[in-house]
């Protein structure tokens, strides 16, 4: 049958902010702004909600229908739990269901309210036209370049992390981070990494689409919140004045 699943990955636990996925953000539960996401992508098939959480299962049966909840057991909730062996939970669960196997999963943290509308549709066109084994959306790292970081020891002697003669910020080097908004690849690479060294399942040819620092938004303290909140108040706003005209 193939296809494409996508997985909302969204525990109800978080060490850096309390119950982040679980929080409410610009009138919605966080993890409702990453299903708005899935459900406005073309070319997805299953769109999945893998958590603990009783509040995101009762909202997303009440509010997301078509969204094929993943009820996630706690050894894969915890803090030690890898994204993979989340995924590969949910990937199994739906296919037994399924009776049949999907061919490319795509990847969402629940703690990402802010992305692209386009962004998975860039990562999975770039995985199926290059044939590459995995996709991840990227941002430059602006100036938390490491050629711009310090190494401290406990005397306080500080030394480069990395020697350079670079003082102009337009010489540096370009160097990307990943920032969280998706994670796009292979069925076989996420079912076969089981017991295999971390991000196996990304396969060996790893390929990104690149983002606007800003553009992706993840939530980890009580700051990002702010800033998410303020983001996604303008955007509704915005929204419902274009409906209103």
């Amino acid at each position: 049958m193939g296809g494409c699943l996508g997985i909302v990955l969204a525990r109800a636990g978080s060490k850096g902010l309390a119950g982040k996925n679980q929080r409410v953000v610009a009138g919605r539960l966080m993890a409702e702004w990453t299903l708005m996401h899935a459900a406005g992508t073309a070319g997805v098939d299953v769109i999945a909600l893998s958590t603990d959480s009783e509040t995101l299962l009762a909202a997303a049966q009440q509010t997301w229908p078509a969204v094929r909840l993943v009820r996630r057991p706690a050894e894969l909730a915890g803090d030690t739990a890898t994204v993979a062996d989340a995924a590969r939970h949910a990937l199994f669960e739906l296919e037994q269901q399924r009776g049949a196997t999907f061919d490319d999963v795509v990847l969402w943290y629940a703690n990402v309210p802010v992305r692209p509308a386009d962004l998975t549709q860039r990562a999975l066109q770039l995985l199926r036209q290059s044939g590459c084994d995995s996709v991840q959306s990227v941002c430059d790292v602006g100036k938390h370049h490491p050629y711009w970081m310090r190494r401290v020891d406990a005397a306080g002697v500080m030394t480069a992390y990395v020697e350079n003669n670079i003082d102009r910020r337009q010489d540096l080097p370009a160097v990307y981070e990943l920032d969280g908004g998706v994670i796009a690849l292979r069925r076989d690479g996420l079912a076969n990494a089981a017991g295999q060294a971390p991000h196996a399942m990304l396969g060996g040819d790893r390929r990104a689409i690149v983002t606007q620092r800003g553009e992706v938004v993840d939530v980890d303290d009580a700051m990002d919140l702010a800033v998410v909140e303020a983001i996604l108040s303008k955007q509704s706003e915005g929204m419902r004045q274009r409906e209103a005209a």
